[in-house]
């Protein structure tokens, strides 16, 4: 708790009014990749709690789109349409279509994890499968020319699914922003351009 405290990404969260100090890793992983422009339209899977889409909503402007998408409760921010609900699910898969009206994304984040059990084998599978998922869900919905950002724990299954990127994008690189902990095992993977055959049918 005391580090938490000291933490400087936790201040100044605090400070500029973000939700989270998981602002910092967007926003500089966005500036280093010049991801986010105006107008554009985001899906923000696993939002909760709101901290990546108050700043998908800033850089987006009022002709951009950002929708929201969790389990978990997220209290309304302006510019963002929030779908509370598991994205696996047929209908809330409906709802995300229907607020996107069959227009194709220019960007896809995540920043899941599943809730942790405390079992490292079955916590690893469990959040690689989201980041699967996830990456289906980009493939399905991206332009031909978006860009897919998510956050994976290195550890059992993420080689395969690195692997998985590079067959779906074009370009795929890691990130491991400043914002990030240490001692945390997370990384994450960006990947630019659908290769042909793995987009939108």
């Amino acid at each position: 708790m005391r580090a938490h405290v000291r933490d400087p990404y936790v201040r100044q969260a605090k400070k500029s009014g973000y939700r989270s100090r998981a602002a910092y890793k967007l926003i500089e992983i966005a500036e280093k990749d010049r991801l986010l422009r105006s107008g554009m339209t985001v899906v923000d899977l696993g939002a909760a709690p709101g901290s990546w889409s108050q700043v998908l909503a800033g850089r987006a402007g009022l002709t951009g789109r950002v929708l929201a998408v969790d389990l978990l409760e997220v209290a309304p921010i302006p510019g963002v349409t929030v779908i509370q609900g598991d994205f696996r699910e047929p209908q809330v898969l409906e709802r995300i279509e229907a607020e996107l009206q069959g227009a194709p994304v220019d960007l896809v984040i995540s920043d899941m994890s599943p809730n942790l059990s405390g079992i490292v084998a079955s916590d690893q599978a469990r959040s690689i499968h989201l980041c699967e998922l996830a990456l289906e869900f980009a493939s399905s919905h991206l332009k031909p020319e978006g860009v897919f950002l998510v956050k994976a724990f290195q550890g059992a299954g993420y080689p395969e699914f690195l692997a998985a990127m590079r067959r779906t994008f074009a370009e795929v690189v890691s990130r491991k922003p400043e914002a990030s902990r240490g001692r945390s095992a997370e990384m994450y993977l960006l990947g630019r351009r659908l290769k042909a055959g793995s987009g939108r049918a």
